[in-house]
């Protein structure tokens, strides 16, 4: 179930890096679109459609795809502000406060990041940055095969903490009740937020990106989805803002002598139950804990939840990869750049060193990445699919965009507006020039 690679074999295979437009599509998954839309499109294809016409129609085609793909025909996408509040009294005490807990150390450790305007006098008059909260964002959480209130918080407590005033939350309906999870909800309440719509898919994303009758658009759009949701993102983007476009989740675990195998074993599972697509790896150089950690695997498998998932992501996009070293490990991790890098070694700040491509470094087995998922503080929203390379976790600064101040003073613009009419000259723009010209 949880095979053993060579470092050269893991990276033609688990270790390898398949851009999204490369991805094979199922033809299961092909069938259901010719069916939904009347003839065979790609995924692309497919959200390009469902974008196009909620743009154009509004509140109508939302309302058509929503009954079309979640079998729902709301009068309102909106959730009534005192269902949302009421939805608190659904949580016992027990989880109310691991939510409370969990909001508290995220907005404290947010709190934390430097993320000021600045101003200089050094080149004349003044210059500087405008810190500036983003005005209104929307907010997608998944609620597909688990409902993720964490995701909740570690979004929307951060556009708190930057300082944005609007906040609007989208998430999928339960198709059995055709409502929100209530515990998405409660999240939501907690931390006192009430804009929230029953709508998900590509249809959500195009109601946040353009706006309808109903749903007001945002200026950004943040949180995972699906594949379709991705596209959705990826499609709207320049229209609208958004964080990234997400990719199924993964998790590299390095790890030595020294390391727990049931503990190894607990966190690589703990990643594998997201998705059938999600990706568990272990690079050691020690062939006895790959054997130990298989064993355990088993061992945890077979009284684990959700086994189909467990089984699918572990066979096809997981394994233990045997390396000579540590630093060949390190060199693997950074060529993968994965969302959660887990270092279960003997001495974790050392090897960090040697680490600059992955979205959070979880160090030592204390900091396993299952806390980083709720309650550490850092967003556990992570760049996926090898973006870790360029790409940061979320933070402030995806929350605040950047305005720029000239204030420049007389005797400055006259030493510095020669250059810039001789500069305008040389790109063949006159009016530029003139514009410089006129001011000497």
């Amino acid at each position: 179930m949880f095979k053993q690679y060579s470092p050269q074999t893991a990276q033609e295979t688990i270790l390898k890096r398949v851009p999204m437009d490369e991805f094979d599509v199922p033809e299961k998954l092909l069938d259901s679109i010719a069916a939904l839309f009347g003839e065979r499109l790609t995924p692309d294809q497919a959200v390009a459609r469902i974008l196009r016409e909620v743009r154009q129609e509004g509140d109508a085609a939302l309302r058509r795809w929503t009954q079309k793909l979640d079998g729902q025909s709301p009068d309102s996408f909106r959730v009534p502000e005192e269902d949302v509040r009421a939805a608190l009294q659904s949580l016992s005490d027990e989880e109310l406060n691991a939510l409370q807990l969990a909001a508290d150390r995220i907005r404290r450790f947010h709190q934390a990041q430097p993320v000021t305007s600045w101003f200089t006098n050094a080149l004349g008059g003044t210059l500087g940055q405008f810190m500036r909260p983003i005005r209104r964002v929307g907010l997608y959480i998944p609620g597909g095969t688990a409902p993720l209130p964490s995701s909740v918080l570690m979004s929307a407590v951060i556009a708190q903490v930057a300082g944005v005033k609007e906040i609007a939350i989208v998430a999928p309906p339960q198709k059995q009740t055709g409502t929100i999870h209530p515990s998405i909800l409660a999240a939501a309440a907690l931390i006192g937020i009430t804009e929230v719509y029953a709508i998900g898919g590509a249809q959500a994303i195009a109601a946040l990106a353009f706006g309808t009758e109903s749903i007001p658009r945002v200026d950004k759009i943040y949180g995972p989805g699906n594949l379709f949701v991705a596209l959705a993102k990826r499609q709207v983007f320049g229209t609208v803002g958004i964080d990234s476009v997400a990719g199924p989740t993964e998790t590299v675990v390095i790890a030595d002598e020294s390391a727990n195998p049931a503990w190894v074993a607990a966190d690589l599972l703990a990643q594998a139950e997201h998705d059938v697509l999600a990706s568990a790896i272990l690079l050691t150089p020690s062939e006895s804990l790959i054997k130990k950690v298989q064993e355990e695997v088993v061992k945890q498998y077979n009284v684990r939840d959700r086994n189909e998932i467990l089984e699918a992501s572990l066979q096809n996009r997981s394994g233990a990869v045997l390396v000579k070293d540590l630093q060949q490990a390190a060199d693997l991790a950074n060529q993968y750049a994965p969302e959660h890098l887990c270092l279960s070694v003997s001495d974790p700040w050392q090897l960090s060193q040697e680490i600059y491509a992955a979205g959070g470094i979880f160090m030592g087995e204390n900091s396993f990445e299952v806390l980083g998922d709720y309650v550490a503080g850092p967003s556990h929203v992570m760049p996926t699919g090898g973006s870790a390379r360029f790409n940061s976790p979320l933070n402030v600064l995806d929350f605040v965009h950047v305005v720029s101040l000239v204030a420049l003073d007389p005797q400055t613009t006259r030493q510095i507006a020669p250059a810039a009419a001789i500069i305008a000259e040389t790109e063949g723009l006159d009016a530029h020039a003139n514009a410089a010209k006129v001011r000497l």
